[in-house]
């Protein structure tokens, strides 16, 4: 894409993503037309928005995911500071007619993830960069009217469907030494049991799915950082909320993590 039409796309998005509203689609003559361009997009629109990227989300991690809005693959999307809510705290549905919560693995990165030459990275070279391990619920949001008719260059320039992010305690436990696909995850809503899932459910394991992005990244130029924070996708079908509610997803022996609408 030329810088003009980066330009435009980022003036479309940019109210819509600061007012939680919404959009059609970008005009054709600003429009993503492949991954390449998305993130193009996506990397412009963080500059407008003035403020560090703090992490990333990995979006359809599952094949039902990935079918329901017409994609061919995962997503990556950019995760903000002022968007990142501690455990407990009220999450504003205002503008988000998507309305779900998801329950996440969190992994927090130590140190820069590079390649040295040109294989990817395996599971192996993308965990011993990792400094921690955290639970935490997503609450997404598009800036997009029909987000599934979308297609993923433009998910991916609107930050794949982000929005806000609660991220609980650092796991305690030896979490290294257990198999997080077959960690069970369970999610109530105002008391009751809304859905249970496993770490499976996350492209076949939350470690696979980190390194993917670690892969995806390298692979257009960006890469993961120290201090980043990565949500892997959701454990559990995503939960439909509304204000009031109150959503605590449990990860056993890692912990558990809350939200309250409003």
């Amino acid at each position: 894409m030329h810088a003009k039409q980066i330009q435009q796309a980022v003036a479309a998005l940019l109210p819509a993503f600061r007012d939680h509203g919404r959009l059609v689609a970008l005009d054709p003559s600003c429009r993503p037309a492949n991954r390449a361009e998305g993130y193009e997009v996506q990397a412009a629109l963080l500059e407008a928005i003035g403020e560090r990227g703090n992490g990333w989300k990995i979006a359809a991690t599952s094949a039902a995911g990935q079918k329901h809005i017409g994609v061919s693959g995962p997503l990556a999307g950019r995760l903000l500071q002022s968007r990142c809510l501690k455990d407990g705290a009220d999450v504003s549905l205002a503008g988000n007619f998507m309305a779900v919560a998801e329950a996440e693995f969190a992994f927090r990165i130590g140190r820069d993830i590079k390649r040295v030459g040109n294989a990817p990275l395996s599971m192996a070279d993308v965990m011993a960069s990792v400094e921690a391990l955290h639970v935490a619920i997503e609450v997404p949001a598009s800036r997009f009217e029909d987000f599934a008719k979308a297609g993923e260059a433009q998910l991916i320039a609107e930050f794949a469907c982000a929005c806000f992010f609660v991220v609980g305690q650092e796991v305690t436990t030896d979490w290294r030494s257990v198999d997080l696909k077959d960690h069970q995850v369970s999610v109530t809503c105002n008391g009751s049991t809304v859905a249970q899932g496993q770490g499976s459910n996350v492209l076949g394991d939350p470690r696979l799915a980190l390194t993917w992005l670690a892969n995806e990244l390298i692979d257009h130029g960006r890469f993961l950082q120290a201090g980043d924070i990565v949500m892997t996708g959701t454990c559990v079908v995503p939960v439909p909320v509304k204000v009031g509610d109150v959503v605590t997803a449990d990860f056993g022996v890692f912990g558990s993590v809350s939200a309250q609408f409003k």
